[in-house]
């Protein structure tokens, strides 16, 4: 017997073509919706704890959205979910012992019909550094640079509730008019 592992995320998502992104899903998630309505379709996993939904609903599909993801447990199960999506021909691209968002990592991406981008990765390893190729990324975001003002100043802490970690960033520096890799805002 499989026990589901609590919290699960809940993930809904606006798509323009409903049958276009249930065939897709399928195939990136290897196995049936659990529920499919007149516009409406949801995904139920057990591996990673993830409720996903769709509407279908063109106009409010959005556009720099950013990306989804989920970190897999052993580099052996990131092998196994990219000959999987390899087969399905879903993969966009792959980044092996890349140094992404401070960490060093082995991923590989894939497009929804939509656009939306979700990377799979496995972490091997906090980095010093971040690979050049997301430096101008980060510098193009000046504009969306601050969240928060010195006055809305929090502390940085790592909240690790497994299997997930999130990161609070301090906010209490100021922002340079261009967010710059290693800097208060990024």
């Amino acid at each position: 017997m499989e026990t589901t592992v609590f919290p699960r995320m809940h993930v809904s998502l606006y798509v323009s073509d409903l049958a276009a992104t249930v065939n897709f899903y399928t195939a990136f998630f290897g196995q049936p919706a659990a529920k499919i309505r007149r516009g409406y379709a949801k995904y139920v996993l057990d591996q990673p704890a993830l409720i996903i939904s769709f509407v279908e609903n063109p106009a409010r599909v959005a556009s720099n959205f950013g990306h989804l993801g989920f970190q897999v447990e052993t580099v052996e199960q990131l092998t196994q979910r990219l000959e999987v999506a390899r087969k399905a021909g879903l993969v966009q691209r792959e980044e092996m012992g890349t140094a992404c968002c401070y960490a060093k990592q082995d991923k590989f991406w894939v497009n929804d019909p939509d656009g939306v981008e979700w990377e799979v990765y496995y972490f091997h390893e906090d980095a010093e550094f971040n690979d050049p190729r997301y430096e101008a990324e980060y510098q193009q975001a000046s504009s969306q640079c601050c969240i928060a003002t010195a006055a809305q100043a929090t502390t940085t802490e790592v909240l690790t509730t497994a299997p997930m970690a999130f990161t609070l960033v301090d906010t209490s520096a100021e922002c340079s008019p261009s967010c710059s890799p290693g800097g208060a805002c990024c």
